[in-house]
């Protein structure tokens, strides 16, 4: 592998994978060596035209000429397409959640770590809330309420909505405190998609910290917005309107929305992967990150469902 360009190849030709190959397409530093999709080869064809790239046939093919794979397939792909290409040497930037086991993250983690393989996680809100500052933040908050909802629709319901939505509050609140829950408590919904499809979830942590999570694709107005208390105030940000409002004394950033990696917080994670895997610069959403946040929406899917066969 060169150290001035990376050779990057993508699996799923999806909404999300168009995306990823318009970044890599339009980055210096990147050879986009093709695109494969084995559900929907008819749409890796049309993108890899638009891209003026290659559709492949076949994963195996995409890993011989790639350094690297970034997985924007269907939830269920990732853990196994992930490993595939660890295995054969690929850095890796996967879409969020890493796995939908904890078994195969774990190994797609250490894997990474036994190699010197860069293994990203496309929690991208992780940008957003670096650019507020709301991991500099020099007290711990007393109380967060994060909602995340959004109308019905196919894409992602191979996946609870807890592995699907959820999981990128989950993940944001883990980086802001530093540690696990010692308690959960969740209440879901079966929606449209057969499967769980709205959760409201309580936390609580070892210091006190009260977390109350909602997300749900069952609701026709979206947002996404997430509210912190704090001993000397509390802050509201709306994701989705790029606003704050706050009474704190921190040094927020009210203009956040104007920030490179909050206007385009995907491509500030393809930046950063490619930057890790070029000049070896440490991950901005590690793998470990990835599992972390996946363990704790598993833990909230399995409460429930243990629940559910108890009612029985």
């Amino acid at each position: 592998m060169s150290k001035t360009s990376l050779r990057v190849g993508i699996t799923g030709a999806g909404v999300f994978g168009g995306y990823h190959a318009a970044k890599m397409i339009a980055h210096e530093q990147v050879d986009f060596v093709g695109i494969y999709d084995p559900v929907h080869p008819e749409r890796a064809q049309k993108l890899a035209s638009e891209c003026g790239a290659k559709a492949v046939n076949s994963r195996e093919e995409l890993i011989e000429v790639a350094d690297a794979l970034i997985i924007a397939s269907p939830a269920t792909a990732h853990g196994r397409q992930g490993l595939d290409a660890l295995k054969n040497g690929l850095h890796v930037l996967v879409e969020k959640p890493i796995a939908t086991d904890l078994e195969t993250a774990r190994e797609m983690v250490a894997i990474a770590q036994s190699k010197h393989l860069v293994l990203q996680v496309g929690h991208q809100e992780r940008f957003v809330s670096k650019a507020i500052g709301l991991f500099d933040v020099p007290q711990s908050p007393k109380k967060i309420f994060a909602k995340r909802v959004c109308a019905f629709s196919e894409r992602g319901t191979d996946v609870s909505v807890t592995l699907d939505l959820m999981i990128h509050d989950l993940d944001m609140i883990t980086a802001m405190v530093g540690m696990m829950p010692i308690r959960t408590n969740a209440t879901t919904l079966i929606g449209p998609s057969g499967g769980i499809d709205e959760v409201a979830v309580r936390l609580g942590y070892e210091n006190g910290l009260e977390v109350e999570l909602l997300a749900s694709r069952m609701q026709q107005q979206p947002a996404r917005t997430m509210e912190v208390v704090y001993d000397e105030g509390r802050l509201h940000i709306d994701f989705l309107n790029k606003s704050l409002i706050h009474d704190t004394p921190f040094e927020l950033n009210h203009e956040f929305g104007n920030d490179p990696a909050a206007m385009d917080s995907l491509g500030a994670s393809d930046n950063a992967f490619v930057d890790a895997a070029l000049n070896g610069k440490s991950t901005a959403v590690s793998g470990i990150d990835g599992a972390l946040a996946l363990s704790l929406a598993l833990e909230i899917d399995q409460q429930q469902s243990m629940a559910a066969n108890i009612a029985v």
